[in-house]
């Protein structure tokens, strides 16, 4: 028996091919990009992904045909918050709007200050959702909002190529700001403020349930012997928390990926919108989860990298390996707006403090520094919720860096945790969730914690100048504002 994993990137997807213990075969990957046609806009066309799926698993079968011969399981983990319009054939009638994208800023205040939307939806309207989007839609394009049928998530379209079938999990639904997440249903009334109806969403289910099953054209075309149950799916950080196990109160992980997110799993459903933390419905049931997002983590370091013609890894590999006095030289890495705190889709990056004798590694270190502060910010915030960690997991490709990690642990004053070599992110999480909808595993069987293979702790001699390099930080937000 085997089971995939399919990981639907912004940049690419990743298919992970793991058999019945849940231990990876292969995996392929096939990437594509995003267009912006405008300042603030990012779409992409979804045929880049069934094209990308096809590439890969391809690739997988012309190497480990005999495992995929024996597939029984497929879980979608995909972007969340996209907009994919379908017409009444199921044909896609403009390019998806991705997460990322910011143009419809005004529409999602309107929303967020409707009555009765923080409360039913849990969440801040952010301009980055679904809902606003289609209220863009609306107004600028009312020729293709009076066509839609339906509206799918990157991950839902995905489950719709592979089943023919209009279904999506709670997890990513619950980003859209059509779901009351609480009572893990569409709600009417969030719909009806968004000026969108029940019928135009998709079937829901849990996102270890049974979605659908692989179209029979598809079965042949990879060369799958027998019938394979497709899964509910995930949104790509509750992916990655089955990955990883964080199910369970005060497991949490740090993501350092494009984004950074921080992540704790929650028993129960404890929204605190006025946080402008994400409240979310789990790939499983009867379990929520709670984030701080922010939208520039390694991507802050990518910009620099790009300015410098340094490879991120030559930038870190600079500083050494002992943790440096925190940074007079301050960074805002808020390249693409920000999320937690702020909801500020207008507010742009700044460096401030620099000097005739600032050097490419003062500006490195504060890059990471200024990463580290956001990410304070959420850290602080779940804190507020009654979120507790002894320990965070750290994943993501900026953990690769030790120098930052070790930044991070000192300035949230928390040990960051690494798990042992092998896979533990959303592909994973996604297997996990095919090998559950087959019902070949429980969620407490094949969900665990893997074993970890190292600890960075905080530095206790750094830990009080940290604190007043995030008081400052802190402090630099509204005077920036007030210029911008």
């Amino acid at each position: 028996m085997a089971y995939l994993g399919i990981d639907l990137g912004t940049s690419g997807l990743r298919a992970l091919l793991v058999d019945a213990q849940g231990t990876p075969i292969a995996s392929a990957e096939h990437h594509y990009a995003a267009q912006n046609p405008h300042r603030g806009w990012s779409e992409q066309d979804p045929q880049q992904w069934v094209d990308a799926l096809d590439h890969a698993m391809m690739s997988l079968g012309a190497e480990h045909a005999d495992a995929l011969r024996a597939l029984r399981g497929i879980g979608v983990a995909g972007h969340m918050h996209g907009a994919t319009l379908l017409d009444d054939a199921g044909r896609v009638l403009r390019p998806c709007i991705l997460w990322n994208d910011t143009r419809s800023q005004s529409q999602a205040t309107r929303l967020d200050q409707t009555a009765g939307v923080r409360d039913l939806s849990g969440n801040i309207v952010f301009a980055g959702f679904t809902a606003p989007k289609l209220e863009w839609v609306r107004e600028n394009e009312p020729e293709t909002y009076a066509k839609v049928s339906k509206v799918l998530l990157p991950a839902a379209y995905m489950n719709f190529h592979l089943t023919g079938d209009y279904v999506a999990d709670m997890s990513d639904s619950a980003g859209t700001s059509w779901l009351d997440v609480g009572a893990r249903d569409w709600s009417d009334r969030l719909l009806d403020a968004g000026n969108m109806r029940r019928d135009q969403m998709p079937r829901l289910v849990e996102g270890s349930a049974a979605a659908g099953q692989l179209r029979d054209d598809l079965r042949q075309k990879w060369g799958i012997a027998g019938p394979v149950t497709v899964a509910g799916g995930a949104g790509d950080n509750a992916a990655a928390a089955c990955g990883i196990g964080a199910l369970n109160e005060g497991v949490g992980f740090v993501s350092l990926g494009t984004s950074g997110v921080l992540l704790a799993a929650r028993n129960g459903y404890r929204p605190a919108p006025e946080t402008a933390l994400h409240t979310f419905c789990h790939a499983v049931p009867d379990r929520w989860y709670q984030m701080g997002v922010m939208l520039s983590a390694t991507d802050s370091l990518n910009w620099l990298s790009s300015i410098t013609g340094k490879s991120p890894a030559d930038l870190t590999k600079a500083l050494g390996h002992d943790l440096r006095a925190p940074s007079t030289l301050r960074f805002l890495p808020y390249l693409s707006g920000e999320r937690t705190p702020h909801n500020d889709a207008e507010i742009r990056g700044a460096f401030t403090g620099l000097s005739v004798g600032t050097t490419i590694e003062d500006m490195t270190q504060a890059v990471l520094e200024g990463v580290a502060y956001g990410l304070r910010d959420s850290y602080d915030a779940l804190c507020g919720t009654g979120a507790t960690f002894e320990s965070l997991i750290a994943i993501g490709g900026g953990s690769a860096s030790r120098y930052w990690l070790r930044v991070i642990a000192s300035v949230l004053g928390v040990p960051l945790t690494l798990p042992a070599k092998g896979e533990f992110g959303a592909a994973l999480g996604a297997a996990r969730l095919g090998m559950t909808a087959a019902g070949d595993a429980s969620v407490d069987e094949i969900m665990g914690i893997p074993a970890m293979a190292d600890q960075i702790d905080p530095d206790p001699a750094l830990m009080a100048g940290f604190a007043e390099g995030f008081d400052r930080f802190r402090a630099t937000y509204p005077a920036i504002k007030s210029v911008q």
